[in-house]
């Protein structure tokens, strides 16, 4: 019972410390061509701000004057934690350009650079990488390495700082498993998709009473708990398969801010709707239709991820078995200790109610941020 309160509360801080949009990341892109090695660093505004200040006016807009007044500084601080070397040789990085873009949460200082490894026709590349890992533990730095052969991933992390990888070891195996690990370690990060889920879970072990009162008394037996779960859990991934596979294929596109607003109306809504209950039979619907939303939120962190054109279907079904994966790990963890808690003021009160009024209200905020491009929440 501990374990499981303490689970839930620890999913809930976390989403409160959260940034409305997602944790913060960066995107690190090496080419390799023959000896050549070349690379592209994408590292979110707020996160240099955060850790240089670069906002020297302080009005809470970066300009673009701002930020090239401080390239070299964001220069020496970005180079100063990333080491790489090729066949054993460390590299040397060449002061890099400054470029601005946007991605699917905010912009990105570009940082293009040229390493100079003096090792013939690369055949193994090592990469160690320390940005903003004593500022926060939770940032990833999200690597691909493109070479003729294909293209390798991974995620670094201050667990797994350094990595090496031999490029004549792409397979078809290892591209699926590396975007099957990005869909897991997605699902587990994106706070907002995780307690929706949660929302509509919550009052599944949980019966309406013989007034008619939704969510009153707690179910009595698994089996009916179980199918609630399945159908739920079904037509969640169902609906964000269909929108997640048609946006990565560039069939249809949403702007980031109608998407990303849309999601945290939908986990207000679902977890509102544990309160006040309007819909307590067919919350499957409530899943997919939903569901379509949050689809679109998983194809942003894809576009961001970079997609192989030439194993592009290999790669979304990749990132599409590992969002469900993980997915189905929180369902494994929630239902069999839900369903034992069900009686228990504890759930009943503190849990279900109590919880779903949190979710609420962190869900409120999340949606004032997203639609209004306001900061409320620290991070």
């Amino acid at each position: 019972m501990r374990r499981f309160v303490a689970a839930l509360s620890l999913v809930l801080l976390l989403a409160f410390s959260a940034h409305a949009h997602k944790p913060s990341d960066s995107y690190l892109a090496l080419q390799v061509e023959g000896a050549q090695l070349r690379g592209q660093w994408d590292i979110a505004l707020r996160d240099l701000e955060y850790a240089l200040g670069v906002d020297q006016d302080g009005d809470g807009a970066i300009t673009w004057g701002e930020l090239r007044a401080r390239h070299a500084d964001i220069a020496a601080y970005a180079l100063a934690r990333l080491k790489l070397s090729a066949n054993g040789n460390d590299c040397g990085l060449d002061p890099p350009a400054l470029l601005v873009d946007e991605h699917s949460d905010c912009a990105y200082a570009v940082l293009r650079f040229s390493a100079n490894c003096r090792a013939g026709a690369i055949a193994a590349v090592a990469v160690d990488y320390r940005l903003f890992f004593d500022l926060d533990p939770t940032h990833r730095g999200l690597l691909r390495i493109e070479h003729a052969a294909g293209a390798l991933t991974g995620v670094l992390s201050p667990e797994r700082a350094r990595q090496s990888f031999v490029l004549a070891e792409v397979t078809r195996w290892s591209q699926l498993f590396d975007y099957l690990r990005e869909g897991v370690w997605h699902i587990w990060i994106g706070f907002d998709h995780v307690l929706f889920l949660l929302s509509l879970l919550l009052p599944a072990v949980l019966a309406g009473s013989a007034s008619g009162r939704a969510f009153s008394q707690p179910a009595g037996r698994f089996a009916p708990v179980f199918w609630d779960v399945f159908r739920i859990v079904t037509a969640f991934t169902v609906a964000h398969s269909i929108t997640l596979s048609l946006a990565a294929l560039a069939v249809i596109s949403l702007p980031s801010r109608l998407v990303e607003s849309a999601i945290a109306l939908s986990v207000a809504l679902a977890a509102l709707n544990n309160l006040y209950p309007l819909v307590s039979r067919a919350r499957w619907m409530v899943a997919f239709g939903f569901g379509l939303v949050h689809g679109f939120g998983f194809a942003s962190v894809l576009a961001d991820l970079g997609l192989p054109q030439a194993s592009l279907v290999l790669a979304l079904v990749g990132f599409n078995l590992g969002v469900e994966s993980g997915q189905l790990a929180i369902v494994t963890l929630f239902l069999p200790l839900a369903y034992a808690l069900r009686r228990t003021w504890l759930y009943r009160r503190l849990i279900f109610a109590g919880g779903s009024t949190l979710i609420v209200l962190l869900a409120g905020v999340w949606l004032l941020e997203r639609a209004l491009d306001l900061k409320l929440l620290p991070g």
